[in-house]
Parts: structure tokens; C-alpha cells; sequence
């Protein structure tokens, strides 16, 4: 690009074009692509800008449009007004732009040939994992579990609440390091209203905010289990559990799931942990009875040990009542409580918490602190004006009914369209646990549905023996498909399955 700043000698409406962020204001574009070109040094300290009104003409916007976007620059560096000539790219720039016109680096050093494999003391990235295609929202049939749907998340209620954590006051609190803390205000949402819906009553100093879930999952497996702990596991169950807690120990056992969840076995008294799903089992949806909550309680009292709850998706049950946490029944101390807040509507989110005893959540703050200090405290705060002025919980309830809805529809066209294909009927959470004909390989089959746009996700990955012989199970969401799209794609997988497992 020419020294110059004229209309004439740089493409400014290229420019303009290639920033692509269209959620910024026209203002936003113009001061994006001024800084681009000026930090990256194809605008040096002392060049000459168009005029105001030159380069709206060039954009095509309005001139007061450019006129505010160059106040801004001024005010933050980036320009300098000089009267009676213009807008100059400022002086005070000159040493942090991009060296564009340096010469040639020399050749790099010869590669070391670091054997990093060989260094590294834990692989995660072979471990097996639940994938989804990284395109998954641009296909018109996603079946994905837990993912976000831009029609049901509630932007004026969140954008209130995100601005409401501007106010001065706010910034005060968030805005200084917490340190091992969390916001008070979230640690009160949390006690007041959240887990009293569980039947839990717990003191501030027994709640920790996480970066959700699965950082709690990981917090706890670090402080408690070692090489000899023995943790049993749902089988099938939640693969990033099995996961976390692989890395610890070797030491897992599964434990069988049926339609009153996990089933009472000799298995269970060898274990010094059990991690339990009981509201919604990841991934067939089973609710744990009653009877066997408090047979699991007691089991835990006799034998010293401890139960891992992850009571997501509690909420969503279409009845309106759900089920009561393990926690509230907890008379010993025996149930460390793990939630998510940010899961059911926007999982980018990533907050969740962890119920515990003070003398154990000491010790989670302080090894939660040398990870990551804290979870953004701006973000603790626009959550807890989300919970307190009721958005929270109204948009649960919203949602529930709109997965009751997705729900039914989806399994009349299951039975419509692959009557060979059997479920549990759906009382509850956003996903089916389905099982297909004995003959199906469902790993082939997502990939084959994949190609028609149609997202699924096979079974064999929620079984803890790698080798697992259940090859016909497959697990549909329907949180992020809209309700008119879930039979057109059943359809399509109907399609799919005849074309090529018939």
C-alpha cells in the first residue's frame, strides 16, 4: 500500500469490505480497518487519512459516520487532528506497528527433532472422545446433544444483565482480582435459589463456582484420587467423567445401567468412588429410583465412601416435578454435588459449581487458584442478576416445554420412519437413547448420515470397554434442531439406513 492516505492511492472500500465482522457498527468497521492498517504498518506514524467526508464517499456512509469513528481514533492514539490540514496517522506510533518492510529473516534454525511423544506423561488426545463435526451448526439435521440454539436463547434478557454489570457499583466488585473467591452475588443466586429447587441447603463457604461440570469433575479427580483409588463408573456413561478420571487411575469400574438407572451390585462396595448421574443417566436418560437413592447412600455410609453427583438436566423434566438431588438426601457428607448453569441454554458459557464441605472446597479454591485464579468475575456477575431477576429460571421452564414439544415429535417420527428402531418413551432432558436392528454398526452409520446432513451420535463411545460389542445404540439430541426439521431429518436417516444397512 502507497504511503499515502488519499482516496485515490489506497483502496479504501477493498479495505473496508474485507472486514468481515458484521456484527460491528459501520463506525466499528471503519475504526477496525484504520487500526488493521496502521498496526500492521501500511499506515506509518506521520501519513495523511482522507478526509471525513473523502473517505465516506469512498465507503458510501454517512459522514458523520467517519467524523465519530476518527474522534474515536484520536481519543484512544491511534490518529492525531492537526488544524487546518486533517487526520494524521499519529507519531506516537512509530515502534509498534508490524515491521511489513523489514528484510528478509534469516534461514531458521535446522529442527531439533524434539521427540515430544516421548516426554509427555499423559496422552489425552488418544483417549476416546464424543465428536461432532466441527460444521454442525451449517447442516440442516443436527442431532447433537447439549448444543446451542440461537432461537431459544434469550439475548434482550442476557444483554440486560451484561449491561447492568457495567454500572460503576458493578465494575467495583468484578473487576478487582478475586484471588481463590467468587462473586457473592452468583455464590447467593446459587444458595437461594438454584439449589433450594433441589432440596439442597448449603452455607456460602460449601459452594464453589467452576468453569463448569467437567472442570469440577477434573478439580475433585486431581484432589482425591490417586493410583490405587477405585471409582466406579455408569456403564454406559458420561465419556469426559471416564475420562478425567482415567487419567488418575487405572482402577475403573463399570457398573450396569437399566431403566431404574444404576442397578445394586457387589460391584459398588469395592468402590472408594462412584460417579452417578441420577437425574437424567448420560447417556440413556434413566431417573435412579428412589429406593436405590437411598440404597446408594447407604451403601456409601458403610463402606466410607463417596458419591460424585452430576445432577445435570435436572431441571428439564416434562412433568414440571423433578426429581430430588442425591445431595438433599444426604445425611453424612457422603455426596459431593456437581451442576451446571450454563449447559441447557448457552454452553460456551462454561459455568458451573460444586457443593461440598468446607474442609474439601478449602482445598478445591486453592488448587482451582493455581489453574485459574478464578472464572471471569464479570461473567459471575451478569450471571447472577441472570438468575436473581428471574430470567434463569423462566427460561428453564420455557424450555422444558419446548423440549417436551421436540420430544414427542421426534419419537412419532422415529416410529414412523424406523419402526425398527425402540426407546424408552422421553419424560424428561434433550436427548433419546435409541437401539437399533441387531445388524447395525452405528459408527458407520453417523458416518454415512453425516453425508446427508444428518448429525447422530453412535453408542460405543459411552461404554468404558473400548472393544464393546453394543454397536446399534445411538444418542439423538434435539436441543439445537428446530421442531419443524426433526421428522424431515429422521426421515433422512430412514433414508440413509435403507440405502445402505438393508
Amino acid at each position: 500500500m502507497p504511503e499515502s492516505g488519499s482516496v485515490g492511492s489506497v483502496q479504501w472500500s477493498a479495505l473496508f469490505e474485507r472486514v468481515d465482522d458484521y456484527n460491528l457498527s459501520l463506525q466499528g468497521r471503519i475504526r477496525k480497518m484504520l487500526v488493521s492498517a496502521i498496526l500492521s504498518g501500511h499506515l506509518p506514524p506521520g501519513t495523511p487519512v482522507p478526509s471525513s467526508r473523502e473517505l465516506a464517499r469512498a465507503l458510501g456512509v454517512a459522514r458523520n459516520t467517519t467524523v465519530f469513528a476518527y474522534q474515536q481514533l484520536v481519543v484512544e492514539g491511534y490518529l492525531e487532528s492537526r488544524e487546518r490540514s486533517g487526520h494524521y496517522v499519529a507519531r506516537s506510533m512509530a515502534g509498534q506497528q508490524a515491521a511489513t518492510h523489514a528484510a528478509p529473516a534469516a534461514e531458521p534454525p535446522p529442527r531439533t527433532g524434539v521427540d515430544w511423544s516421548g516426554r509427555l506423561v499423559f496422552h489425552p488426545f488418544s483417549q476416546r472422545n464424543i465428536v461432532k463435526p466441527a460444521h454442525w451448526q451449517s447442516l440442516p439435521y443436527p442431532f447433537s446433544y447439549a448444543q446451542f440454539d440461537a432461537k431459544q436463547f434469550p439475548t434482550a434478557e442476557w444483554r440486560e444483565c451484561c449491561l447492568r454489570a457495567l454500572s460503576v457499583l458493578d465494575i467495583r466488585m468484578w473487576a478487582p482480582d478475586l484471588i481463590a473467591s467468587d462473586d457473592p452475588a452468583l455464590v447467593e443466586a446459587i444458595r437461594n435459589q438454584v439449589l433450594p429447587r433441589r432440596g439442597i441447603w448449603a452455607e456460602d463457604s460449601e459452594i464453589m463456582v467452576t468453569l463448569g461440570a467437567q472442570h469440577a469433575l477434573y478439580l475433585v479427580a486431581t484432589l482425591l484420587i490417586h493410583d490405587h483409588t477405585v471409582v466406579g463408573m455408569e456403564d454406559p456413561g458420561y465419556p469426559d467423567a471416564r475420562n478425567i478420571f482415567a487419567h488418575r487411575t487405572s482402577h475403573l469400574v463399570p457398573l450396569p445401567i437399566d431403566e431404574d438407572g444404576l442397578i445394586p451390585s457387589p460391584a459398588l462396595g469395592e468402590c472408594d468412588y462412584i460417579f452417578v448421574t441420577p437425574s437424567h443417566q448420560c447417556p440413556t436418560n434413566a431417573t435412579l429410583s428412589m429406593e436405590r437413592r437411598v440404597a446408594l447412600l447407604e451403601l456409601a455410609s458403610r463402606t466410607d465412601g463417596i458419591l460424585i453427583e452430576d445432577d445435570y438436566e435436572t431441571e428439564n423434566r416434562y412433568d414440571g416435578h423433578p426429581s430430588p438431588a442425591l445431595k438433599s438426601l444426604d445425611k453424612h457428607g457422603r455426596v459431593l454435588y456437581i451442576g451446571s448453569l450454563s449447559k441447557s441454554f448457552a454452553p460456551g458459557l462454561r459455568l458451573g459449581y460444586i457443593v461440598a464441605p468446607r474442609e474439601l472446597l478449602i482445598e478445591l479454591r486453592a488448587l482451582r487458584r493455581l489453574m485459574i485464579r478464578h472464572p471471569p468475575a464479570y461473567l459471575q456477575r451478569a450471571f447472577a442478576l441472570f438468575i436473581s431477576l428471574g430470567h434463569y429460571h423462566a427460561l428453564l421452564r420455557r424450555l422444558s416445554q419446548v423440549y417436551a414439544e421436540r420430544a414427542q415429535v421426534l419419537q412419532e417420527a422415529v416410529h414412523a420412519h424406523l419402526p425398527e428402531f425402540s426407546g424408552r418413551p422421553i419424560h424428561g432432558g434433550s436427548s433419546w437413547w435409541v437401539e437399533g436392528p441387531p445388524d447395525l454398526d452405528t459408527d458407520l452409520l453417523a458416518q454415512a448420515a453425516l453425508k446427508a446432513g444428518v448429525v447422530i451420535e453412535p453408542g460405543r463411545v459411552f461404554y468404558q470397554d473400548p472393544r464393546s460389542q453394543d454397536h446399534r445404540h445411538i444418542r439423538l439430541g434435539f436441543s439445537s434442531i428446530d421442531r419443524n426439521k426433526i421428522a424431515e431429518g429422521i426421515a433422512a436417516l430412514a433414508s440413509v439406513v435403507e440405502q445402505s444397512f438393508r
